[in-house]
C-alpha cells in the first residue's frame, strides 16, 4: 500500500517537474561589460506568430531596460538576437494497480491488476538570446532557456509566461566581474 502511495505521488509530482525551465548562459571573459549602455535588437529566428515575437521583444526590451540599458537605433554598443526553436518531446508514464495474494515474501495463488500506460505529446521550446559587441560583430554572451511549451494558454498567461522565460535568461547578464 505504502508502494503504490509513494508511485501515485510520484506521477502526480511529474507535471510540476516538467513546467519547470532550464536556463544555462556563456560569454567572452576578455570583453568589458561594464561598457556596455546601449542595445538594439536584431532579428534572428523568430516563431512566425506576430503576437508572439511582439511579446518576446516586449520582454527583451523591458529586461534590459530594467538592468541599466538604453535601446538606440544609431550607433548601440551591443546587437541583441533571440533565436526560438522547438522539439516534440513524449512523456511516457506507467503504473500498475492492483493486488495480488501471498504469504510473507513468497506469493501464492492469482491476483488481479491493471497497467496504465499513457503517452503525452510535449512540445518544448527553446529561447537563445544572443548579445554582440555591435562593432566587432562579435558575441559576447548568450543566454539559453528550455521550458515546455503551453499551446493552450490565455494571452495574459503567454505573456507571464514570456516575461519570465526572458528575465530568467538574462538573470546573469551581464556577468558579474571577478574579484
Amino acid at each position: 500500500m505504502k508502494r503504490t502511495a509513494a508511485l501515485i505521488a510520484a506521477v502526480a509530482l511529474v507535471p510540476m517537474v516538467l513546467l519547470a525551465q532550464r536556463t544555462s548562459f556563456d560569454y567572452d571573459k576578455t570583453a568589458d561589460f561594464s561598457s556596455i549602455k546601449t542595445f538594439a535588437l536584431k532579428d534572428g529566428t523568430k516563431v512566425g506568430d506576430p503576437l508572439i515575437d511582439k511579446r518576446i521583444v516586449a520582454a527583451i526590451e523591458a529586461e534590459l531596460a530594467a538592468k541599466g540599458l538604453t535601446a538606440a537605433a544609431a550607433n548601440p554598443d551591443v546587437t541583441v538576437t533571440y533565436h526560438i526553436a522547438f522539439d516534440k518531446k513524449q512523456d511516457i508514464t506507467a503504473y500498475s494497480t492492483g493486488m495480488g495474494a501471498g504469504y510473507g515474501g513468497y506469493r501464492w495463488g492469482g491476483g488481479w491488476g491493471t497497467t496504465d500506460v499513457r503517452v503525452n505529446e510535449i512540445l518544448e521550446g527553446t529561447m537563445v538570446i544572443d548579445v554582440a559587441n555591435a562593432a566587432k560583430n562579435e558575441i559576447v554572451w548568450r543566454g539559453m532557456g528550455v521550458k515546455e511549451v503551453d499551446v493552450q494558454a490565455k494571452a495574459d498567461k503567454r505573456d507571464k509566461n514570456i516575461a519570465s522565460a526572458v528575465k530568467k535568461i538574462l538573470k546573469d547578464f551581464p556577468p558579474k566581474p571577478k574579484k
